[in-house]
C-alpha cells in the first residue's frame, strides 16, 4: 500500500510540474469597475507586487470604453500595485459586454472581476488561465452559490494547497484500506477545522493579515510536511507517532486559513450577507477538498492493482514535494524582504 501510494504521488506531481512553478499568487488580482454615472466607470486595477514584475498581466476593457483619465500606478502597503482611472463606455454600459485579462495563461495569477452598476445587482467572477475572459451579466444565482464557486475555484487554483493535501494523503494513507480512510478522515477534518478558524477570524478583522507573510508560511508548511513523508519505507510520523498527524494538520491548517482569507478579503464580502457569503466560501473550499480526497482514494485503489514498483519509488514524492516547497520558500522570502 505504502509503495503504491508513493508511486501514485510521484505520478501526480510529475503531471502537475508545469503548474507547480507558480503555485497561486501572493494575493489574487482585482479588476473592479464601479459605475459613477450612466456608462461611466471608475476602474480599480490591483495586482501583487511580486507578480507585477515577472508576469505581464493587464486588464482589457471593451474597445468602445474610452479613457477619461490615465492610470497612475502606485504601491500600497508594500504588497499591491494599484492603478485607478475613469472610462466612458457606449450606451448601456458593460451589461452583456466582455471583460478579459491578458497574460493569465502561464502566469499563475487569478483575477477577481467585480462590476458595480447603478441599477443592476453586483457582478463578480474569478478569471484564471482556463477562463481569461467573462461576459458581464446580471447575477442570477444567490450570494451563497457565488461564494461557494469562488471558494472552490480558489482551492483548485492554489497548487501549494493542493500539494499539501496530497502530502497529507501520502502521509496517512499507508496500511489497511479501512484504517487509512479513518486516519485520512480525521486528519483532513483537523486541517479543515484549523483553516476555517483563521479564515473567519482574519476576514472579520480579528486577526491581522499579511498576505506575503501568510504565503511564506504556507510554503514552509509544505516543506515541513515533505520532511515527514515516508523515505526508504518509513516516515517520521509512522507507527506510534501517527497519532500526532491530526495535530500537525490542524496547526498547519491555521496557516493555510490566512492564505484563504487573503483571497476572500480581496474578493470582498457583501455587507448585508457577510455570514452567508463567508459560509459559502468556506464550504466551497471544503467541497473542493473532499472532491480531491475522493479522487486520490479512487486513484490509489486502481494503482494498488498495478505491478509492484521499484524499491526507490517511496522516497520520490518527499523529495519532489520538498523541492517545489523550497523554491516557493526562497521566492516568497525574497518578496518579503524586498
Amino acid at each position: 500500500m505504502k509503495r503504491s501510494l508513493a508511486a501514485l504521488g510521484m505520478t501526480l506531481i510529475g503531471l502537475s510540474l508545469p503548474a507547480a512553478v507558480s503555485a497561486h499568487p501572493l494575493a489574487p488580482g482585482l479588476l473592479e469597475l464601479t459605475e459613477v454615472a450612466p456608462a461611466r466607470y471608475a476602474v480599480l486595477w490591483r495586482t501583487s507586487v511580486a507578480r507585477a514584475g515577472s508576469a505581464s498581466v493587464e486588464p482589457r476593457l471593451p474597445a468602445d470604453c474610452a479613457r477619461l483619465s490615465q492610470p497612475q500606478p502606485r504601491i500600497e502597503s508594500g504588497e499591491a500595485l494599484v492603478a485607478r482611472w475613469l472610462v466612458q463606455c457606449a450606451a448601456g454600459g458593460l451589461a452583456g459586454r466582455t471583460l478579459s485579462v491578458d497574460g493569465l495563461p502561464g502566469s499563475g495569477v487569478n483575477v477577481i472581476v467585480r462590476v458595480v452598476a447603478l441599477d443592476q445587482p453586483e457582478f463578480k467572477a474569478l478569471l484564471g488561465a482556463d477562463q481569461p475572459a467573462v461576459t458581464v451579466a446580471p447575477q442570477s444565482e444567490s450570494v451563497f452559490v457565488r461564494y461557494l464557486q469562488l471558494g472552490a475555484g480558489h482551492l483548485l487554483g492554489g497548487f501549494d494547497h493542493l500539494l499539501f493535501l496530497l502530502g497529507l494523503f501520502l502521509l496517512v494513507g499507508a496500511g489497511h484500506a479501512r484504517d487509512a480512510v479513518r486516519r485520512l478522515t480525521v486528519t483532513v477534518t483537523a486541517f479543515t477545522a484549523g483553516h476555517s478558524i483563521t479564515l473567519s477570524l482574519a476576514v472579520l478583522g480579528f486577526v491581522p493579515l499579511r498576505p506575503d507573510l501568510a504565503e511564506l508560511l504556507i510554503a514552509a508548511t509544505v516543506l515541513l510536511l515533505a520532511l515527514a513523508l515516508p523515505k526508504k519505507g518509513s516516515g517520521t510520523f509512522s507507527g506510534k507517532k501517527m497519532h500526532l498527524t491530526p495535530f500537525l494538520a490542524g496547526g498547519f491548517g491555521l496557516v493555510h486559513g490566512l492564505g484563504f482569507a487573503g483571497a476572500l478579503r480581496g474578493i470582498g464580502l457583501p455587507a448585508q450577507d457577510i455570514p452567508l457569503s463567508l459560509l459559502g466560501f468556506n464550504l466551497g473550499i471544503e467541497l473542493a477538498q473532499l472532491a480531491l480526497v475522493a479522487l486520490l482514494l479512487t486513484a490509489a485503489w486502481g494503482w494498488r492493482r498495478l505491478p509492484a514498483t521499484p524499491r526507490w519509488v517511496p522516497a520520490l514524492p518527499a523529495y519532489l514535494i520538498g523541492s517545489m516547497a523550497a523554491c516557493w520558500l526562497l521566492e516568497r522570502t525574497a518578496v518579503l524582504l524586498a
